[in-house]
C-alpha cells in the first residue's frame, strides 16, 4: 500500500450541490429559496425586522466607554512587602520573573497594605498613596 494508491471508500465524499442550474439538477428554478419574495432576491441584513423598528433601536442605550481607557494589572504595597528584600529593583522584568503579573498589559501599584522595605521602583503607573508610602520608607521611584 502507497500513499498515491488510497481512495476515499464509496460515499465518503459527497459532490457539492450546483443550486441554479435547471430543472435536471434538482434544484433549478428557485433553487431551494423557496418562492418569490424579499428572502429569495437577497439576504435581510441583521436585525431587520421588515421595517418594524429593530429591537437594538427600540431598546434604551446607557452607560459611556471610554476609547482611551487603559487597562492594567494591579500590584498591592501588601504584595511587594512579601516578594521583595530591602533595596530590590521593583520593575516590570522583575514582578513578571515572580510571577506576579501575566500577559503584557501595563501595571500599576496600588496603596493596599503597608510596606517598610525600601524599593526602588521603575514602574511608571503609581497612585498617589503608593508613592507617598514607598518614599515614606526611603524608597526610590525611578520613572522610565
Amino acid at each position: 500500500m502507497k500513499l498515491h494508491t488510497l481512495k476515499a471508500t464509496e460515499g465518503a465524499r459527497k459532490a457539492k450541490t450546483r443550486v441554479g442550474r435547471g430543472h435536471a439538477a434538482g434544484k433549478g428554478k428557485q433553487a431551494g429559496r423557496g418562492q418569490s419574495g424579499q428572502t429569495k432576491r437577497s439576504t435581510v441584513r441583521l436585525g431587520f425586522e421588515g421595517g418594524q423598528l429593530p429591537l437594538f433601536r427600540r431598546i434604551p442605550k446607557r452607560g459611556f466607554n471610554n476609547v482611551n481607557h487603559i487597562e492594567h494589572q494591579v500590584i498591592n504595597l501588601k504584595t511587594l512587602e512579601a516578594k521583595f528584600n530591602d533595596n530590590d529593583v521593583v520593575s516590570y522584568e522583575t514582578l513578571k520573573a515572580k510571577n506576579l503579573i501575566k500577559g503584557s498589559l501595563p501595571v500599576k501599584i496600588l496603596g493596599n497594605g503597608t510596606l517598610t522595605k525600601k524599593l526602588i521602583v521603575t514602574i511608571p503607573a503609581l497612585s498617589l498613596k503608593a508613592k507617598e508610602a514607598i518614599e515614606k520608607v526611603g524608597g526610590k521611584i525611578e520613572v522610565q
